[in-house]
């Protein structure tokens, strides 16, 4: 098993910044894949970003040029750092990490909240 501490969540206004920490209570290694994902109401998750261990990151097309997702191994913490934010990025942000084998496991953290509003 695993626990996430996920923070950095708030309030801020379009055009602002945050960034997000996801600490997790064993090492990052130990997974193949760490990521955010994001829900807004009445939608379903979505993915955000994904990096791997070998450092292949993947971005959601409404994100690219403005999200950063980063890893520090040694805090065994992944980052997401958001640019440019508008109204469409509020939604609930949820830290993920993967495992592919001997199954298909997703671990996922508590979620923080991330309103964009004037």
């Amino acid at each position: 098993q695993v626990q996430f501490v996920e923070s950095g969540g708030g309030l801020v206004q379009p055009g602002g910044s945050l960034r997000l920490s996801c600490a997790a209570s064993r090492s990052i290694f130990s997974f193949n894949d760490m990521g955010w994902y994001r829900q807004a109401p009445g939608k379903q998750r979505e993915l955000v970003a994904r990096i791997s261990n070998g450092d292949i990151i993947n971005y959601a097309d409404s994100v690219k040029g403005r999200f950063t997702i980063s890893r520090d191994n040694a805090k065994n913490t992944v980052y997401l750092t958001m640019d440019s934010l508008n109204l469409a990025d509020t939604a609930v942000y949820y830290c993920n990490a993967r495992v592919f084998a001997p199954r298909l496991t997703d671990y996922w953290g508590q979620g923080t909240q991330v309103t964009v509003s004037s």
